[in-house]
């Protein structure tokens, strides 16, 4: 769940993250296809699956945060409607910050190597120096 700090920077979910980078595209999406979008992408990685039941409440929630923004479509069936989501300027914030970050730990990472036979300690050392 995004978190806001008091500097009101928005700390992203890993799901969060996924459903903002693909809402990135601009075209307005309905949920079955952005779910589509995901496990396909995931199978490539062997990453489980997200289900229906993680998907909306997680695009509520993301609605209520005003990182995405949800419209009802034309009825497609006899009463059948889809709810379309496209990311707001708030969820473009968010959503280069966290990028931004998750890079920045990525080079951090690779700049840090642990010598041989040291992995766990370099590790925690490289985590305990991010954090701290």
């Amino acid at each position: 769940m995004a978190k806001h700090r008091d500097e009101g920077v928005i700390i992203l979910s890993a799901l969060e993250e996924d459903l903002l980078t693909v809402l990135m595209g601009g075209e307005p999406i309905y949920g079955l296809q952005i779910l589509e979008i995901l496990n396909q992408q995931r199978k490539k990685y062997e990453i489980p699956d997200l289900r229906i039941g993680s998907l909306y409440p997680t695009l509520k929630r993301m609605e209520e945060q005003k990182l995405i923004r949800g419209e009802w479509g034309d009825p497609v069936a006899e009463s059948t409607r889809r709810r379309y989501y496209t990311i707001t300027a708030v969820g473009e914030i968010a959503i280069s910050r966290t990028q931004a970050y998750r890079r920045e730990l990525a080079r951090r990472a690779e700049g840090q190597s642990a010598p041989e036979g040291k992995i766990a300690d370099g590790f925690s050392g490289w985590i305990a120096s991010v954090f701290n």
